[in-house]
């Protein structure tokens, strides 16, 4: 992989990379075309981090499918897939982690110990791995770009981290991995996480800024779904991601389920066009 990026470095091609852990769907693939758009050309990784899963949870039967992830891949002409094994991103010995800082503690962070020192660790691998001059990742996944980003600028890494908006299906739900795990009933009560939002930015544009009252918005939104029990409502100052009790200039709201037994994540700016 590092001799192939090499090679179209020295021909004079930007690099724009997308790392994901396969079962592809629309919102990856909205992630290479930005890549394909902006850059010479583009890599997709695929790596199913043990790192980032904690225990109980389900990386084991974390969907796989890469005969069709490959084919997709080649549809949207990638220039390279790359495929590496366990035993080479943690070989024997493999000890050293990136710590994430305070900002890995809170949120996605609380109630997945020890989640964003796996992402950020193998993140920092690929990095290192394929060279890229721009990395993609999507807004959905927002305390993780914030992450990566600030590890990029704070570590010095010679890479532009890319925002990308989230991608949704018609009713609104945002594309994940995650999504396939629900039944046809699960997947109806997971549409509240939308309406939540909506009615989070709703409350916004009618003049609410009100920290605690938008967060009320956010669980009463979550309350009106059947089989979902609500983690974490949370509305944070977009850069820093602290929390607001009271007046509010601008707002990031997040939320974080469970449907059935699956967990899925979603959020929204309130103060701007949906992202």
């Amino acid at each position: 992989m590092r001799h192939w990026s090499q090679a179209r470095r020295r021909e004079g091609a930007s690099l724009g990379f997308v790392p994901t852990m396969g079962a592809l769907h629309e919102g990856h693939l909205s992630l290479v075309r930005r890549s394909r758009g902006e850059c010479g050309a583009t890599v997709v990784s695929i790596y199913v981090n043990p790192l980032q899963f904690g225990p109980g949870e389900d990386l084991e039967r974390y969907p796989r499918p890469l005969e069709r992830d490959a084919a997709l891949l080649d549809r949207e002409e990638v220039d390279a897939l790359f495929l590496p094994r366990r035993e080479e991103m943690l070989p024997p010995g493999f000890t050293t982690k990136v710590v994430p800082g305070p900002l890995g503690d809170r949120y996605e962070g609380r109630s997945r110990p020890g989640h964003f020192a796996g992402v950020l660790t193998i993140v920092a691998k690929l990095f290192a791995i394929v060279g890229p001059d721009r990395a993609y990742f999507g807004r959905k996944d927002a305390q993780q770009l914030a992450l990566v980003a600030r590890m990029a600028r704070d570590l010095d890494l010679p890479v532009e981290i890319v925002p990308c908006p989230t991608v949704r299906e018609p009713d609104g739900l945002a594309f994940s991995s995650r999504n396939a795990y629900l039944s046809p009933g699960q997947r109806t009560s997971a549409l509240c996480l939308h309406r939540a939002l909506e009615r989070a930015r709703a409350a916004w544009a009618g003049g609410e800024r009100r920290g605690a009252a938008l967060r009320e918005v956010l669980r009463q939104g979550i309350r009106a779904g059947p089989e979902v029990a609500l983690d974490y409502a949370a509305v944070v100052d977009p850069d820093t991601f602290e929390e607001g009790e009271g007046t509010l200039a601008t707002a990031l709201a997040l939320l974080a389920v469970r449907v059935g037994s699956t967990r899925l994540i979603d959020n929204s700016r309130l103060d701007s066009p949906a992202q």
